[in-house]
Order: C-alpha cells, then structure tokens, then sequence
C-alpha cells in the first residue's frame, strides 16, 4: 500500500473513544479480534486495521498467529504507546513454573517489550490452577511485564475465588457476548465489581443472529448494516466488542460505530433477542483448554 493511500486511511480513521479500567490504565472501546487468523492473515490484516483507526489488538496464544500480528505491528508505522495489545495464556501453561516462560514467549514472537493486557484464556476448574496463574500474572504485572491482568470464560465463581484467595479481581473478563446470548446476569456482577465486559463472538459467530427481521429493520431505520447496529449495541452497553475480520470493507464498517447512536427503543428492541443459546457451546463450568 502507498504512502499517500496509508496516510488518507489515517486522516479518515474515526477516534475510538476508551474506557478507564479499574487499575487507571486506559482501553478501546472496540478492537480487532484475530481469531482464526493464520500469521500471514493476521500480518496483512493487522496494518489495514490500524490504519483504519483500530488500536487494540487481540490475540492468543491458542490462536496461533502472535508471530503474525507482531509482523503486521510493525508495518503500521504507529508508535507502540498508542497501541493496545492483549495476549492469552493457555491451559496447558497453567502453574506456578508456566506461567513466565509462556509469557516470554507471547513477548518474543510479538516483539514487543509488555503487553497492555494479558488474560488467562480459560479457568480449566477441572486442572484447578487458575488461582496459582492469576497470582503469577500479578507477579508479572509487577515487574512491567504486562500492564493489565484480567480474565477470559470466567464465572463468577471463579472471580470470586481469586478475590478471595489474592485479594485481587481482573480488572476485565472477555466472554462470548452478542444480542442473541446477553450474559445479564454475568455483566451485572462485573458492574458490581467494577469488571469490564469485553465481547468474543460479539456479531454471534455460529449463529443466525445477522438474519434476524428485527436488525435488519433497525439496520434500514439508521442506514446502518446489521452488523453495525450489533456493534453499535455492544458500545451503547458499555462492553467492548472485538470483531475479526479479513475484508478491509468490513474493518472501516465494524469501526464506524460511533458518531451515531441507537434509539431506547431500538435498544429495548435488540435487548429483547436474547435467546440464552450460546454460539460456541462451551461450558466455562466444565471445558478445559490445552
């Protein structure tokens, strides 16, 4: 891509506003999510995202492209500072001895020195070692390694056994979110303990979500695409959606989602669509990650 067609992309780009984790630190409002993402995807996607305004970048280990969003980072020409970066331990690295070489590893192949937010991927209750992982990225916290400690697939069981036992809650959990699978009662708890929600999944992958009459009567209503209006939903909630995508049409739509707002009624319309049916089937309680 030209020099001259990079810089207009920046010129255009819309201001994702950010919200204030509980730790002081500061987040996008809405992300690029790279799952299933290969390296060489994720290498050309990541610059065309960035230059399209997007400023968190999410990734894991299990994703298998780390080496692959580092690469496209660095095409970006955009100073570290002002990127937002999240990485995920696995399972299988769950433990007291895992912990930092698996991190140090998620640093080298991203090439970069921290990240802005690392997260335990899943609770695995059935190894039973969250607790000892939790205590380590707190340790790595510490020492500058990571900014942010949060969370991924907890329930609130599992948060409140890390408040009990290190005296310390994530400051974000990153679930499966979309209208059709609202997680009420989960996001209520982490307004009550002031845990962000962040949305996985947030266009309901796997699921007809995108078809539905209602959206696509909302979608007519604000000139918007159906993906637009979910979108602008997971803002107007207050939870941060991370859409993946590979087409650059798509990455300028799924990020303008902020100049316009949805109707109450429109939202009470959309709040209605839940279904209680994940998209994903997996059970927090019960899967273990490798």
């Amino acid at each position: 891509m030209s020099d001259d067609k990079t810089k207009d992309l920046r010129d255009t780009a819309p201001d994702v506003t950010r919200h204030v984790l509980r730790d002081g630190h500061e987040i996008p409002q809405l992300g690029l999510g790279t799952y299933p993402m290969d390296d060489a995807e994720a290498e050309a996607i990541v610059p065309e995202a960035v230059w399209r305004g997007y400023r968190l970048i999410d990734t894991a280990v299990n994703y298998g492209n780390e080496r692959g969003v580092g690469e496209g980072l660095r095409h970006c020409d955009i100073p570290r500072e002002d990127l937002f970066l999240t990485s995920k331990i696995p399972g299988r690295d769950h433990g007291t001895g895992s912990v930092r070489p698996s991190l140090e590893g998620t640093l080298q192949r991203l090439g970069t020195d921290y990240l802005d937010l690392y997260l335990i991927h899943w609770p695995n209750p059935g190894t039973d070692r969250y607790v000892q992982t939790w205590r380590e990225l707190m340790t790595a916290r510490d020492e500058g390694l990571v900014r942010s400690i949060g969370v991924s697939n907890f329930l609130p069981e599992h948060l409140l056994r890390l408040e009990r036992e290190t005296g310390e809650m994530p400051v974000l959990n990153q679930v499966e979110l979309h209208p059709q699978y609202q997680q009420e009662t989960l996001r209520a708890f982490h307004e009550e303990h002031r845990i962000l929600t962040q949305a996985w999944s947030p266009l309901g992958r796997k699921t007809d979500l995108l078809r539905s009459e209602w959206l696509a009567e909302i979608a007519r209503k604000q000139g918007r695409t159906p993906a637009q209006v979910v979108l602008r939903w997971h803002v107007q909630s207050g939870i941060v959606p991370i859409p993946k995508s590979s087409s650059t049409e798509r990455l300028a739509e799924n990020i303008d989602v902020f100049e316009w707002e949805l109707t109450n009624e429109q939202m009470e319309r959309l709040r209605m669509m839940h279904t209680g049916i994940s998209g994903s089937g997996f059970d927090p309680a019960v899967h273990e990650e490798m």
